[in-house]
C-alpha cells in the first residue's frame, strides 16, 4: 500500500513538474496587426488571410487582433510603432515605404506595371519579394517584409473629367509624399498637395485641393465619391502594399513560430492580389450604381508619352536596389 502511494505521488510530482512546461508551450499570444484602410478593402483581405493562416499552422497559440481605420495611426506612424516594436505587424503602401526606405518608392513608379494581371503576377513573383526584402534589410533598422499586397491600382478622382494628360493641368492634387509623386504630377502639368489621408475628404470639400488619386474600392469606402463625384480611370500606378514584422517580435519567436509567421505571409502575397482586384471591380459596379460619372477612356498615351522616360531615370536616382526591382518587373510577362 506504502509503495503504490508513495508511486503516486511520485507521478503526481512529475506530472506537476510538467504542467507549467506543457501549458507554456501552449500558452495563446495576441499580436496586432495595423493599417489604415477600414474595413472591406484590400488590407482587411490581407489581415484575415494572415490572421486565419497563422492561427491555423499554430493551433491556436498565436492570435492576431486586426485594428483597421487607423485606429493606432496614419502610416507613417504605423512603421515607426512597427520598427520600435509597439506594433507587431502591419500593412502599409510602398508609396509611404518610402518615407523610411527612399527607394520603396521605386513600386510607385507611373507605369510601371502593365495592366492588373502584371500586378498580381509581380507581387507573387519569388525575385521581386526577395528583391523587395533585401532591399528593406539594407535600408531600415527594426522590421522586415514577410509579404506583398494590393489595392488595385490608382486613379485620378475629382469633380472634373480627365480625359487625356491636358486636364490636369494647374490643379491641385493630392499626392502620397514620395519623390516619384512630386516629379510625376508636376511633369503632367499639376501641383501635388502632401496630407494624410484622414484629411483628403474635407480638403476635396473644401477645395483645399481639386483631385485627388487612389484605387477604386478605397474611394468608395471613404466616400470620397461624395466630395468628389468624377472617377477617371487613369490606371497610372499600382497599389502596392507591403506586409511589415517588427523585428522585436521576429528575434522572440522559435524558429518553428518563423515558418508559421512567413507562411502565413505567403498566403496574403500568393492570394490577396486577386481578391483586391475583386473588390475593385465590384467597387466600380457600385459607384456607377450611385451615379458616380465614371471617365473609362482616358487616353492613357498621353500620359506613358510623358511618364516612360521618367522609369528608368527615377529607378535609377533612386538607387541599386529600386532599378533591381524595376528590372525584375518590368521583366515579368
Amino acid at each position: 500500500m506504502g509503495t503504490s502511494a508513495r508511486i503516486v505521488g511520485i507521478a503526481m510530482a512529475a506530472a506537476a513538474l510538467l504542467l507549467p512546461a506543457r501549458a507554456g508551450a501552449q500558452e495563446v499570444k495576441h499580436f496586432r496587426f495595423a493599417y489604415d484602410q477600414p474595413r472591406n478593402t484590400g488590407y482587411s483581405v490581407a489581415g484575415d488571410l494572415f490572421a486565419e493562416k497563422l492561427k491555423e499552422l499554430s493551433k491556436g497559440t498565436m492570435i492576431v487582433d486586426q485594428y483597421p481605420g487607423a485606429q493606432l495611426g496614419q502610416e507613417p506612424q504605423l512603421l515607426q510603432l512597427v520598427k520600435s516594436g509597439d506594433i507587431e505587424f502591419a500593412i502599409i503602401s510602398s508609396a509611404n515605404t518610402a518615407t523610411i526606405s527612399p527607394q520603396a518608392g521605386v513600386m510607385s513608379l507611373h507605369f510601371l506595371f502593365r495592366n492588373d494581371a502584371h500586378v498580381i503576377k509581380a507581387l507573387a513573383d519569388p525575385k521581386v519579394f526577395d528583391a523587395i526584402k533585401t532591399m528593406i534589410d539594407d535600408t531600415a533598422q527594426g522590421l522586415h517584409v514577410i509579404g506583398t499586397g494590393s489595392q488595385g491600382v490608382r486613379h485620378i478622382y475629382s469633380k472634373k473629367e480627365i480625359h487625356n494628360v491636358g486636364d490636369l493641368k494647374g490643379l491641385k492634387v493630392r499626392v502620397q509624399a514620395t519623390a516619384t509623386e512630386d516629379t510625376m504630377f508636376p511633369a503632367y502639368g499639376a501641383q501635388t498637395v502632401h496630407m494624410p489621408f484622414g484629411s483628403v475628404y474635407t480638403s476635396l470639400q473644401t477645395g483645399v485641393v481639386d483631385a485627388a488619386e487612389n484605387s477604386i474600392n478605397v474611394y468608395l469606402v471613404n466616400k470620397h465619391y461624395e466630395v468628389a463625384p468624377v472617377l477617371s480611370i487613369t490606371e497610372h500606378e499600382a497599389n502596392n502594399a507591403l506586409l511589415f514584422v517588427s523585428d522585436k517580435l521576429w528575434q522572440s519567436l522559435s524558429a518553428e513560430q518563423k515558418q508559421w509567421v512567413q507562411a502565413a505571409a505567403n498566403e496574403v502575397s500568393a492570394k490577396e492580389p486577386q481578391k483586391a482586384f475583386e473588390l475593385e471591380r465590384n467597387a466600380l459596379t457600385k459607384l456607377k450604381s450611385f451615379g458616380v460619372k465614371v471617365v473609362e477612356d482616358v487616353d492613357k498615351k498621353s500620359f506613358t508619352a510623358i511618364a516612360d522616360p521618367y522609369l528608368d531615370k527615377l529607378a535609377k536616382e533612386l538607387g541599386p536596389h529600386a532599378e533591381k526591382i524595376k528590372n525584375l518587373i518590368r521583366a515579368i510577362n
